[in-house]
């Protein structure tokens, strides 16, 4: 168990009975004492209160509006649709809570600037859900690309391709700000950045489409200020099945990671110098969610450092913006209905 038994844990709301919130927050609560989960809402209250019961959560409410006026609730998780991250986490800011909101930060990079702003306005914190970056495989793999024995990077390629044979799942929705770029194409553009420590320029994307606007893959080719290159690939339906990863040439040797996602469900670290043998590391098997929702309280509890700036957040819309835009697919957001918030 992580954090002190004497100090009041940051009580935590959820907004959404959503599938991913088991695994991204209440089941990372129970390992974490600095974290209670409090409360749930849903837009009906019977599904609330069910989902309640199901993982003992105290508070159930038939409405997000209810929940965010709770002065119980101390910060809220933001796993909605795409297109109500933005909306719901300004309202969340608005209301005096702290947000733990899940990826992709908003529908697009001038939302994202509007998030940002609200939080730097209110003082509350607002935290992109990547949970693979607080896994101490991510912060290896950083010090390999940035500050290893290896010289610069050369090349980078990063992709998550899985699979999602559901055409009416809601990443498949315009309207939600859907598509595989904006779920795990938001994962391969964030390790692309993170790992280079670079902000990349697009220089060509290819999208297959799913419906019209809508991708189900996509690829896209970047450059680096350094004069390194990048690739970049992900998927929700594709030929490639599974394929989650990272490979780096660098001057004198090269890197190739195996699923730093979700390393705690099997992984893999090589990398070596030119013409030797490679080497091998493994890490623990903790999960990144848990990882990641005890960096958060900290940050929110006790000022604690967080692996990735504020800003980081906008840099990552601002390629995915420019992927769409390369592709000839409009962004997300703007031209889409949203949803009512």
């Amino acid at each position: 168990m992580v954090g002190s038994p004497t100090s009041p844990p940051l009580r935590l709301g959820i907004l959404g009975a959503a599938r991913i919130a088991p695994f991204a927050l209440i089941a990372p609560a129970r390992e974490v004492r600095a974290a209670k989960v409090l409360a749930v809402a849903a837009r009906e209250t019977a599904r609330a209160s069910a989902f309640a019961k199901r993982h003992g959560i105290q508070l159930a409410f038939g409405s997000y509006e209810a929940l965010l006026a709770n002065a119980n609730v101390d910060a809220v998780y933001n796993p909605l649709p795409n297109s109500l991250h933005a909306p719901w986490t300004l309202r969340a800011l608005e209301a005096g809570k702290h947000v733990l909101l899940e990826k992709p930060f908003t529908s697009n990079a001038a939302e994202a600037e509007a998030v940002l702003a609200a939080s730097a306005k209110s003082g509350k914190a607002v935290v992109e859900a990547f949970h693979w970056r607080f896994h101490p495989m991510a912060a290896r793999m950083v010090e390999l690309c940035q500050n290893g024995p290896y010289g610069r990077i050369e090349h980078i390629e990063t992709s998550m391709c899985i699979p999602l044979p559901m055409p009416s799942d809601i990443r498949y929705q315009l309207a939600l700000a859907g598509g595989a770029m904006m779920d795990t194409g938001a994962y391969a553009t964030h390790m692309l950045r993170q790992l280079s420590g670079e902000e990349p320029t697009v220089t060509r994307a290819e999208a297959t489409l799913m419906s019209p606007g809508v991708d189900r893959a996509m690829e896209a080719d970047v450059t680096l200020p350094s004069g390194a290159t990048g690739h970049l690939e992900c998927s929700l339906l594709s030929r490639k099945l599974l394929k989650v990863g990272v490979r780096v040439r660098f001057e004198r040797g090269e890197l190739r990671a195996f699923n730093p996602v979700a390393p705690q469900l099997g992984h893999r670290l090589r990398h070596r110098r030119h013409g030797e043998g490679w080497q091998s590391e493994s890490f623990p098997r903790r999960a990144t969610y848990t990882y990641q929702l005890e960096a958060f309280c900290a940050h929110v509890l006790h000022g604690a450092a967080l692996p990735t700036a504020p800003g980081d957040a906008l840099a990552n819309m601002r390629v995915i913006d420019a992927v769409y835009d390369a592709a000839g697919l409009a962004r997300r957001g703007a031209s889409q209905g949203r949803g009512k918030p």
